[in-house]
């Protein structure tokens, strides 16, 4: 796979919020309980809590509920940000529209923060509830380093957790918004991932789906960070390209509010004075 790709998109820089399936949940885990689909909700999140301390649901309990999605070309600027299937933001357009996006660009290399652990496979297994096929992602009569799937092929998918804590055997505690921080980016700021599903019980859609755009951007520029450490990009080259995103960004805020909130939260990083 080459980097002339259609449109000069060589990257697909993504992350997705779910909310839970409570029909499925009060089928599955409480089928002789008559519970509607918000008790079976709140039954099994409080469970969650009690035991875990968190009430993440597993992915075989979520529908996607947003996806944003940077389009980045192979000098790593970014073209664009877009929230798929906006404003109505169904499950089922969200997963056709990913997975028919990325045949589209011809494939572009996929780009997540734990996207392997947690959005990939919420689309997956959005594909398979649907009936569309991703014959190019589940390739796997391919040789096994040849296939999308494999933990190794960072030209499918580059997970830049996967990257940073060397496949899991160091601790990245704190996350992408603690990695966003140590670059001068906004990180999280007034909602986490553990709000989302209470958000959209309140009809806050698009609050969500802002959400998701500001962790995009947060990995986009983690992403940048990452190719200057792989001597991909120098600090100088990443520098400019931050310094145009964020040009861009202030212009497209007019239009998308939520990129004047995540510019108030801007910092300015500097590289050591020797």
């Amino acid at each position: 796979m080459t980097d002339e790709r259609r449109g000069g998109v060589a990257y697909l820089i993504f992350d997705i919020e779910s909310i839970a399936d409570g029909d499925l949940i009060a089928k599955v885990r409480y089928p002789d309980d008559g519970l509607t689909a918000s008790a079976a909700t709140a039954r099994y999140r409080k469970e969650l809590m009690d035991d875990v301390g968190r009430d993440v649901l597993p992915t075989t309990f979520v529908l996607p509920a947003s996806v944003a999605v940077a389009k980045v070309d192979a000098s790593y600027r970014l073209l664009d940000l877009v929230t798929l299937d906006a404003p109505l933001y169904r499950p089922h357009v969200i997963t056709r529209l990913f997975w028919t996006g990325w045949n589209h660009y011809g494939r572009p290399t996929l780009v997540s923060f734990n996207g392997r652990g947690y959005d990939l496979p919420v689309l997956e297994l959005a594909a398979f509830r649907y009936g569309y096929a991703v014959p190019a992602w589940f390739n796997v009569e391919a040789r096994s380093f040849e296939q999308a799937r494999n933990r190794y092929n960072s030209e499918a998918h580059l997970d830049l957790y996967d990257l940073l804590s060397n496949f899991g055997a160091g601790k990245l505690t704190g996350g992408l918004n603690l990695l966003a921080n140590l670059i001068g980016k906004p990180g999280k700021s007034g909602m986490d991932g553990s709000q989302v599903q209470d958000y959209w019980d309140a009809g806050e859609k698009q609050k969500v789906n802002d959400y998701c755009r500001c962790d995009v951007l947060d990995t986009y520029f983690v992403f940048l960070r990452s190719r200057v450490i792989l001597g991909k990009l120098t600090v100088e080259a990443e520098h400019q390209l931050v310094t145009e995103t964020k040009t861009w960004l202030e212009q497209q805020s007019v239009a998308i509010p939520a990129y004047a909130e995540y510019l108030s939260h801007w910092g300015d990083w500097q590289p050591p004075v020797e």
